[in-house]
This record gives C-alpha cells, sequence and structure tokens, in this order.
C-alpha cells in the first residue's frame, strides 16, 4: 500500500443516509471505511430495544453492509465500526450471516481483474475475517459477584462528583485505537467494536498502517484530531454550517475522507462530483463541536487542539498539520445510564399582547389543579416564537416524577382542564396523554489499567491491556501563545455576532458546548477582547445562573465555551426544547452586538482568507 492511508466515514449517528456507505465506496479509492453510530443517546436507545428483546446493536449498519461488503472485500478495503454498540459479538455474528447470505464465506475463484475506481489488480475473494472488539462493557462488573467487580462508589459523576446511586442498564468504558488495530493486523476485514471514542475508528486503522506505539504521542493527537473532524459525517463537508449560503449542493453532500500520513497529519476532503465544501470554516467548525479545554483527552493520547495547523490546499482539500500530544489520562471515561422516572410534557401557545403575563396566569391555573411542589422535577420555558405584530411564544411545561400516574394523566388532564379557565387565546399543541419513562446520562471516570479489551477473531481471543502509562511527571508541552493583536478601534455600529462570526454547539452530557470562530487575525483580536464569560451570560440569559468556562484557540481564530448543567442530567432527561444545545451557537449569532465598522467590511465572504496569528 502506498500513499497515504484514506480513511472514509459514512455514518454519523444512528439514522443517518442509508446510502453513504455504498457513494463512499463507490465514489472513489478509499482504503478504510468508516461509521460511528453510537451518540451518547444511542447506548439508551439500544438498551431499550435490549429490554424489548430487540438486537442491541445498530441494525442500520447490517443495511449498508449488504450493499458494499462483497466490493470492499474484492478491492481490500478494511471496515471499522462502532456499530456493535451493547452488543458487538451479537453484530458480528450478523455480519457473518449476511456474508453467509451473500455468498461471501467460501473462496471464489474468479481471475484478478483491473478494478475501475482503485486502479489497481483486485484480489481473489476469500472468506470474510470479521473480528470483534469487547471489554468495554462494565455493567456485569458492577456486580459483588463479578470475578473482578468494580465498586458503584468508584464511579462518582464526573462533572458534579456526586456518587452512583441506582442500578444503571448501562456502563460502557471508552476504549481506544489499540485493539482496533490489534484485530487488523490478525487479518480482519471487518472490525466490530462496542464504545469507543469516536476518534478511534480512525486512529485504529493508523496505529496498524504506520505501526505508532503508545510514545508516538504526535502522530496519534493528529489522527485523533482527523478522527474528531470526520466523526461526524457530513459535518466536515458543509452539513449544519453557520455560513451555510456558501455551500453548494448540500442536499447531496458528500461523507468526508481523512488522508492519514504517517506523521498524523491529515488532508480532509471528500470524492470529486459530490455536494458539499470542505474549507478551513467547515474544518474547523466540526474541531470545535462537543470538546472543553483545548487538551483533548483519549484513551490513546491527549491531544493538544491549541497546537492544530489548518491550511486550505485546494478545492475540497484541507490540511491538518502540527498537532502535538501528550501522555493519555490515566483514567477512561464511562458512559452510564439509569432509569430516572417518567416525564410528561405539555406546550401551549401565548399569542398577541402581555405574553409574560399570560404564561403566569397560566402557570397559576395549572398548580392550582395539581401542585407544582408535588412532581420531584418542574421545567417551565418560555421561547418566544414570533417576535413581529402579533408576538407569539410556547409555553412548555415539563413534569418529571417516579409516579408515571401522577406525571402523566393527572398533569395532563390538569392542563387541559384549565382549557375555558385560563389566558385569553388559550389553544395547545400537545393533547393530553401518559407519562413516558427517561433515563438520565451519567459520565464518570475508571482506572484504565482496570479495563482491558478483548479481539476475537476467528474463535481466537486476544487480550490488549492498557498501555502502561508511566512518568507522567512533566508531560504537559508547553505551547507558545500567539501574540494577541490589538483590538480594533473607531466607530462601531450595531450588527448581529453572526455577521463576522461562525458558531457551532452541542451537548456533553448535562454540559453544553458553544465554539465561536472568525477568519482574520483582526477580528479574533476584536472576539477574544468582547466575548468573555460574563459577556456570554449577558448575550444568552439562560446561561446566566450556570457556570461558563472560556477556552481560547488563536490558532484556530477560535473561543470556546462550556456550558456547566445547561441540559440538567443530560439530553435524555433535558426538559429544554433544544435538549442537545444543537441551535444554542445559532442564538448566539443572531444577538446584536456593537461590532467596529472596519470588520464588517468584509462581512462573512468565503473568499475572505484566513490570516494566520
Amino acid at each position: 500500500m502506498t500513499g497515504p492511508l484514506r480513511v472514509a466515514n459514512c455514518s454519523g449517528f444512528y439514522g443517518d443516509r442509508l446510502s453513504a456507505a455504498r457513494e463512499m465506496v463507490e465514489g472513489g479509492p478509499i482504503d478504510v471505511l468508516t461509521g460511528d453510530w453510537l451518540a451518547e443517546l444511542t447506548m439508551l436507545i439500544l438498551a431499550g430495544n435490549r429490554m424489548k428483546g430487540r438486537p442491541g446493536y445498530a441494525r442500520t449498519f447490517l443495511t449498508q453492509m449488504e450493499q458494499v461488503l462483497g466490493t470492499c472485500l474484492d478491492r481490500g478495503i478494511k471496515i471499522v465500526t462502532n456499530a456493535g454498540g451493547l452488543d458487538p459479538a451479537g453484530c458480528a455474528e450478523a455480519v457473518s450471516a449476511l456474508a453467509d447470505r451473500l455468498g461471501l464465506s467460501v473462496t471464489v475463484g474468479h481471475a484478478p481483474a483491473v478494478d475501475p475506481i482503485e486502479g489497481r489488480v483486485r484480489v481473489a475473494r476469500r472468506r470474510v475475517r470479521i473480528a470483534h472488539v469487547t471489554g468495554d462493557d462494565l455493567l456485569p462488573r458492577l456486580s459483588p459477584d463479578s470475578p473482578a467487580p468494580i465498586p458503584p462508589g468508584a464511579l462518582a459523576n464526573m462533572d458534579t462528583g456526586e456518587p452512583l446511586t441506582g442500578h444503571p442498564i448501562t456502563a460502557n468504558a471508552y476504549l481506544g485505537g489499540r485493539p482496533i488495530a490489534v484485530a487488523l493486523e490478525q487479518g480482519a476485514d471487518v472490525v466490530v467494536t462496542g464504545r469507543v471514542t469516536d476518534a478511534a475508528l480512525v486512529t485504529g486503522p493508523g496505529m496498524w498502517r504506520y505501526g505508532w506505539r503508545p510514545d508516538d504521542l504526535d502522530a496519534l493527537a493528529g489522527s485523533v484530531v482527523a478522527g474528531h473532524v470526520i466523526e461526524c459525517g457530513c459535518q466536515a463537508t458543509g452539513g449544519n454550517y453557520a455560513f451555510f449560503e456558501e455551500v453548494p449542493g448540500l442536499a447531496h453532500c458528500g461523507f468526508p475522507i481523512a488522508e492519514l500520513h504517517p506523521d498524523g497529519s491529515s488532508v480532509i476532503t471528500k470524492h470529486p462530483g459530490t455536494g458539499g465544501l470542505v474549507s478551513v470554516g467547515t474544518v474547523t467548525a466540526q474541531l470545535l463541536y462537543e470538546i472543553a479545554s483545548p487538551r483533548y483527552l483519549g484513551p490513546d493520547v491527549t491531544a493538544r487542539f491549541d497546537t492544530i495547523r489548518l491550511e486550505q490546499e485546494g478545492p475540497d482539500r484541507v490540511r491538518i498539520s502540527g498537532t502535538r500530544g501528550e501522555p493519555p489520562p490515566e483514567t477512561l471515561k464511562v458512559g452510564l445510564n439509569h432509569l430516572g422516572g417518567h416525564r410528561n410534557t405539555m406546550a401551549l401557545v401565548l399569542t398577541g399582547l402581555d405574553v409574560e403575563a399570560k404564561a403566569r396566569v397560566a402557570e397559576e391555573a395549572i398548580w392550582a389543579r395539581v401542585p407544582r411542589d408535588s412532581f420531584e422535577h418542574v421545567d417551565v420555558e418560555l421561547t418566544p416564537v414570533s417576535a413581529g405584530e402579533p408576538a407569539t411564544a410556547l409555553l412548555r411545561i415539563t413534569v418529571m416524577d417516579p409516579d408515571k400516574e401522577k406525571a402523566g394523566r393527572r398533569f395532563s388532564s390538569a392542563v387541559v382542564e384549565t382549557g375555558l379557565a385560563s389566558y385569553p387565546g388559550f389553544y395547545a399543541l400537545t393533547p393530553p396523554g401518559d407519562a413516558s419513562p427517561y433515563g438520565v446520562y451519567w459520565p464518570a471516570l475508571v482506572d484504565a489499567r482496570e479495563v482491558p479489551a478483548v479481539v476475537t477473531v476467528e474463535g481466537r481471543r486476544i487480550t490488549v491491556p492498557s498501555p502502561e502509562r508511566t512518568d507522567l511527571s512533566g508531560a504537559h508541552r508547553n505551547v507558545a501563545p500567539a501574540p494577541a493583536p490589538a483590538p480594533s478601534s473607531g466607530p462601531v455600529r450595531p450588527a448581529p455576532l453572526g455577521t463576522v462570526a461562525g458558531a457551532r454547539s452541542g451537548d456533553k452530557g448535562g454540559n453544553a458546548n458553544l465554539g465561536v470562530w472568525v477568519r482574520t487575525a483582526e477580528q479574533y483580536a476584536w472576539l477574544a477582547a468582547e466575548l468573555t464569560a460574563e459577556r456570554l451570560k449577558e448575550l444568552l440569559p439562560e446561561t446566566k445562573d450556570l457556570i461558563v468556562e472560556r477556552f481560547e484557540l488563536p490558532n484556530l481564530l477560535a473561543l470556546n465555551f462550556v456550558v456547566h448543567g445547561l441540559l440538567g442530567r443530560g439530553v435524555a432527561a433535558s426538559p429544554r426544547l433544544d435538549a442537545q444545545a444543537k441551535a444554542l451557537g445559532e442564538r448566539l449569532r443572531a444577538v446584536t452586538v456593537p461590532i467596529p465598522e472596519r470588520l464588517l467590511a468584509g462581512g462573512s465572504s468565503a473568499a475572505k482568507a484566513i490570516e494566520p496569528i
């Protein structure tokens, strides 16, 4: 194999475009086909499926494999996926059964031929080798009867420090890329994992191809960055992009490819002829997605996001280089889910004059029938829908309680009862109904040495211990801060922040992250001075009583904010209308702020090149 390792993505979440795998395999040469199916919420969904007797893995992966498995085997394309979810062994068995049905389990003696896409000689088909990775599931080890028990007290919430209470229905450690590399070294054509970090789907193949050892920190860190960029599919190629009008053919957006080099640098691109855009801006947006501090912790390496350098190498080609790595932490993140009780939401529409007063009247009428303090948790959200004439707002009232009946019909019927005894113009968007169960996401940490991975290939089990983490003293590598240019002076003009700044936001458990970036050094100097954590609280009132951390990434002309507790106990339990904070960045961009006129001259033109600081 010559040239860079071409790692393609065909899924960013459970429910992504089913044709993507075929598009990536048929659209041009690739070496590895990857897909990410496991958001934090997905593990809870899979747990629910398993409780109903359904598979605990992502079944749509099999639909995609039916379209491409034979072609991948012909071309020597490796397949690496975390679609195994809560049952990677079961998923691997399903892939094996699919291979049998497709006639891929026996050697087919066709003559070698030149592949029209790869431009190289096809290999004769042979039996498909399927490996799966386990060891991430800690749920059996929470029992005191386990041969290697983990006491629940060791799994305190990593955000709040609270001890774990109740019995989780999922408990999965985030494994790294090393077991994937081992599976590929054993000749696997398909590697199915459970919970691994999203970036591990790229880091593992990089370890396999280039033989990276645990102390090849910079190369590993670079692969983590490449993996982070392509893990969410089309978000790297113009999907959900703040400056979406710059993106051509968004309806037919191509999925991303990372061309990974031996030093860990990469080029992000896509197949020719597909829609979308790969630019410094689209890659920056994805780099800022769901991160916290510039030290991006992982099981294989700590990647320094404050060292990343981006360069537009050509049309739809962005080079990522300069990433520095530090040793990984001594712990692995564990994602747990437990049942929290039952929830119910009723939504009322308020129209015309005195919207806030009408909301107050609506609440008083409801709580007179069912006391507010009788519920374990109540959330009231008044959201403006239209600020024009007449004004319109949405009043969403969510109750949570262990008592299904109280949170269900008793609450919703109480709301309906107010229909002729409430504010003028009363109408609801939700009918009375039963409460539904909800889960609580619980992030914790566990000693990495306690979680060996196991690779199973063709019936052989290979234990992959966590790499030794020794001599961490002085492991943090100093990065010289970029000199900050002086903020712009001169006349200012009120304008939406989004006139000059892009943003992307998302969820991390109960916290929200909000990345903001600009295009020039001069704009960044102004942004860094203007958008402090306190200023953010002024611009986004829902954050005013919360802890907000700000991190500077001058190399990306960006700031990242972490808003602690905005989403309560995680997406599955969040009562907010925007339960994953996906629109938080766009809310910020719409707020009017005084911006120096000289920064507004260039607007948000895509032609404006990013100037180095």
